[in-house]
């Protein structure tokens, strides 16, 4: 029996960016993972061609609020936006990963639906619906997941208010017994 040859992590660091093409978008290879930046219009498309070269398998999409941090490093050409999403896909073939990070206005955040070619996504767009009020159009129930329907505004947003609800807390006892 021969062993197959053990690939570490600096090896593999060293060949992931130049393993993966730009498509076009800017780019940016983040510790063993390369990273890339679509514009919304750009988005479907992206994701469509890297599900074409074998990044079948979405295991994460979710929201960001960038409210108080506008001013944060992106690469040259991206411009910042308040809320990104961000969408981890992996290629199980070849054992790559990818990152695609999407940057939308704080007004009306909006992007094409990925549940036609990765349903798991269903619920993961919901939660960023719920969580920080993204738009999945195309989405086949675009409904609250986490909270009831008849909330009123998106609670992970940094601007969210927390309500005036006055709150009593008790004084600690101060040099009692434990």
């Amino acid at each position: 029996m021969t062993e197959e040859p053990q690939v570490v992590p600096e090896e593999v660091a060293a060949e992931t960016p130049s393993d993966v093409p730009d498509h076009g978008v800017p780019r940016t290879g983040e510790g063993h993972q390369v990273a890339l930046y679509p514009t919304a219009g750009e988005y479907l498309d992206l994701i469509e061609r890297l599900y074409d070269e074998g990044y079948v398998m979405c295991v994460d999409l979710l929201g960001v609020d960038y409210l108080e941090y506008p001013d944060r490093k992106l690469p040259e050409g991206v411009t910042p936006g308040r809320f990104e999403v961000v969408v981890n896909l992996v290629d199980l073939e070849a054992h790559r990963r990818i990152r695609v990070r999407v940057q939308l206005p704080g007004d009306d955040p909006r992007l094409p639906t990925l549940t036609h070619l990765h349903p798991g996504t269903e619920a993961m767009e919901r939660e960023t619906y719920d969580m920080f009020g993204v738009v999945f159009e195309g989405h086949p129930d675009l409904t609250r997941i986490l909270l009831p329907e008849d909330w009123e505004g998106h609670p992970l947003r940094k601007d969210f208010s927390l309500g005036r609800i006055p709150v009593q807390f008790k004084n600690p006892v101060q040099g009692g017994d434990r």
